[in-house]
């Protein structure tokens, strides 16, 4: 009997490399990529047509599918984590900007709905007491999940984000890095707030992980966890993870973060109430560890 081909869309992330070239397989199925560069451009397609069968995802656009309804269930395995204080930049050689700086500031953002962009609000929110609501936020693309509305203010065609922070058509961009002398970081120092921040909350801020259609976890719970198992055996050829580890797999490896950023998703209205945990996933990917 043949094998079933899974289509899936992985970014080229360490972990999963030996995943992504063939060296580690399944005997029970196979799996077929799709690339997308960037990664987060599949993530449309998955939401409003579940165009793959394993595709990996941001947590905050997961958060909003589900609360829209849409067909998809959680693996708790991460594909990206990373700490969030160094993707905030303001123009250098002005006056100088600090996160408490930001009322009545115009702040660009890829979208409102992305993930680090959740994860720095409320940072922001939460860790520096600022007021999300005075910001004057500029957004550049729609939201993966159609039905959310969004409210913010849409920059003019054609634009960039870091160019119109280096024009002074911005005062600061969130979800960007840049090298470029033009600007500085909005937290002072980034890796120093960041190992602090940790420090007080314990938690990696994970932005992808992956999902799988409902139709595939209903119909196949054994690839299912094909999947995930295949996913971990990339992860632990990689060898001890560093402390802190930024992909963590497991529900309960991935909880406290999972609990923080559907904390944040929920005060910033992303989402219309706070989901447990346990909800993100179904009977047998909530057993996955």
């Amino acid at each position: 009997m043949e094998k079933p081909k899974l289509r899936a869309v992985l970014g080229n992330h360490l972990h999963v490399q030996a995943v992504k070239s063939g060296e580690l397989r399944s005997d029970a199925f196979d799996l077929d990529f799709v690339e997308y560069t960037p990664t987060n451009t599949a993530f449309k397609p998955m939401v409003r047509e579940q165009a793959f069968d394993v595709c990996e995802m941001a947590i905050v656009t997961y958060l909003m599918a589900k609360a829209h309804g849409k067909p998809l269930v959680l693996l708790p395995a991460t594909m990206l984590g990373r700490f969030q204080h160094g993707y905030a930049l303001y123009r250098a050689g002005g006056a100088k900007l600090g996160p408490v700086d930001l009322a009545g500031k115009r702040v660009g953002i890829r979208s409102f709905t992305t993930t680090t962009g959740a994860w720095i609000r409320g940072i922001l929110a939460n860790d520096y007491g600022v007021n999300l609501d005075e910001i004057n936020w500029i957004t550049f693309e729609d939201p993966h999940v159609a039905e959310y509305i969004d409210r913010t203010a849409r920059a003019p065609k054609g634009k960039n984000v870091l160019q119109m922070l280096k024009d002074g058509e911005l005062d600061a961009v969130l979800g960007e890095t840049s090298t470029d002398p033009a600007f500085a970081p909005l937290f002072a120092d980034p890796d120093a707030e960041a190992q602090r921040w940790y420090r007080q909350h314990g938690v990696v801020p994970v932005n992808h992980l992956v999902v799988v259609t409902e139709q595939l976890a209903k119909s196949r719970p054994d690839l299912v966890r094909g999947v995930y198992d295949l996913l971990k055996g990339g992860k632990m050829k990689m060898g001890t993870p560093g402390k802190p580890d930024l992909v963590p797999f497991g529900v309960e490896a991935n909880r406290k973060p999972l609990e923080l950023i559907i904390d944040y998703a929920f005060q910033q209205a992303l989402i219309p109430r706070r989901f447990s945990v346990d909800e993100l996933f179904d009977d047998t990917t909530r057993d996955l560890n």
